[in-house]
């Protein structure tokens, strides 16, 4: 049913066609995101208000930025050695899940006290933060997903996660709809974690696989939290430079800010799934052209951050133009001044799509500590950058510090070390995209 060029590029390339199978699954689950969830996003944003709205988000981003605790930096290393051993698979999965669940309570734990510390005066957002953070328990079972994409069959946990999804979906409509609390849109996302690991523990189950067979082990336990104990560090620092805008908006400028920035980062950030999708689906052929063939490897590296510059970039200049236009069309003239601060983090998206391609050549070469160091000097250089320019500018301000880290961060470190110049040579060369692509 495909066109002669594009069949002819494609047949005898199984490896090529499972990934643009797999990519497109993906894609597809984000898309269906995209749209009902900007939709059901917006209404929410419309009927909870800036203030209202901002106090959800800065419960979401105070709990972000302790989510390494409970993603504990697993998800590329797991799926690495599934494919490296998949013999040991229910060892590997029954070790992830031991390790994400018990960092998971101890996540619940730590940021119940501390919220506790910050806010004692105000119980709506410690109660929202114990809602969420608690939800983070139920992604344990996410290590289902691991085998799925190692396996490059990501459908599965798309069907299982877009039924919860949608049905949470309809769920914030209805609370929209009988006047419902703030509280009430925190525990419809706890909800939508929960239908979703059901989800996936029923899919791994019609795919011949138990979970009576995880088991966890000392072994493997060491060994995933070996190697993924940078990437803890990483994910903190990479929350830190994500999120801590936010909170330190919340602190500094009043919740009514956070929903302002909150509603612009919500139409900013929703590509970032471009990146991971594709990174998510070619890793397993990265590792392996790295085991086969060097020049084979960064050829495909160069390709992957040629296309992460042409879609980033795709996305950035026409949204700078449209921003205005956007926010109030969808948000309302109450979040108009979030309009400019689109049309500035929008451009982060360029430095992140970098930064997503950049961890798949940094798990294959075990650079992660590199990794850690990179995203650590971002998130202290974006601290240092808010706490300057949000008391001048405030949303503003902190969209500036955004871009500035991400930018610092993703490309301009990587010139500082010798092991990744050969990648701040390939992302500079990625800007001129259309010299590349073509060989895709």
């Amino acid at each position: 049913m495909l066109p002669v060029f594009v069949r002819s590029r494609l047949e005898g390339r199984q490896n090529l066609q499972k990934i643009i199978g797999n990519t497109g699954w993906l894609v597809a689950d984000k898309v269906l995101r995209m749209g009902v969830g900007l939709f059901v996003s917006v209404w929410v944003a419309r009927y909870l208000g800036p203030t209202q709205f901002g106090l959800l988000n800065y419960a979401t981003a105070f709990v972000a930025l302790f989510s390494c605790l409970a993603t504990l930096g697993l998800d590329g290393i797991t799926v690495r050695e599934i494919v490296r051993e998949p013999e040991h698979k229910d060892e590997i999965l029954g070790s992830a899940f031991v390790l994400k669940f018990s960092g998971g309570i101890i996540m619940l734990v730590v940021t119940c006290i501390i919220i506790s510390l910050l806010r004692p005066e105000d119980s709506i957002s410690r109660w929202l933060v114990g809602i969420i953070a608690a939800g983070t328990i139920f992604q344990s079972v996410d290590v289902i997903d691991f085998w799925f994409q190692s396996q490059v069959a990501s459908k599965y946990t798309v069907i299982a996660r877009n039924t919860a999804f949608l049905l949470v979906a309809l769920l914030k409509v209805i609370l929209i709809l009988v006047g419902a609390s703030l509280v009430a849109f925190a525990l419809a996302g706890v909800v939508e974690i929960v239908i979703a690991a059901v989800g996936l523990m029923i899919v791994y189950r019609l795919h011949g696989n138990r979970l009576k067979a995880w088991r966890g082990s000392y072994l493997w336990t060491g060994r995933l939290l070996k190697d993924s104990w940078p990437l803890i560090l990483s994910g903190l620092s990479v929350a830190v430079y994500m999120k801590i805008d936010q909170v330190m908006l919340g602190d500094m400028a009043g919740n009514q800010a956070v929903g302002i920035y909150s509603s612009a980062t919500r139409l900013s950030e929703i590509w970032y799934f471009v990146p991971m999708v594709i990174v998510s689906s070619v890793f397993p052929a990265v590792i392996q052209a790295k085991e086969k063939d060097e020049g084979l490897y960064y050829r495909r590296m160069q390709r992957l951050f040629s296309l992460m510059a042409a879609l980033s970039i795709s996305i950035a200049v026409p949204m700078t133009f449209v921003s205005n236009w956007v926010v109030v069309t969808l948000f309302g003239n109450g979040f108009a001044s979030a309009g400019p601060v689109l049309a500035i983090h929008i451009w982060a998206s360029l430095f992140v799509f970098f930064g997503v391609a950049q961890g798949s050549w940094d798990l294959a070469e075990n650079l992660t500590t590199l990794a850690l160091f990179r995203i650590a000097s971002g998130a202290i250089l974006n601290i240092a950058l808010n706490l300057f320019l949000i008391p001048a500018y405030g949303a503003m301000g902190a969209a500036v510090a955004t871009v500035i880290s991400q930018a610092f961060a993703a490309v301009i470190l990587n010139a500082a070390h010798w092991k990744t110049r050969r990648i701040f040579y390939s992302q500079i060369k990625a800007l001129f995209f259309f010299r590349y692509l073509h060989n895709i």
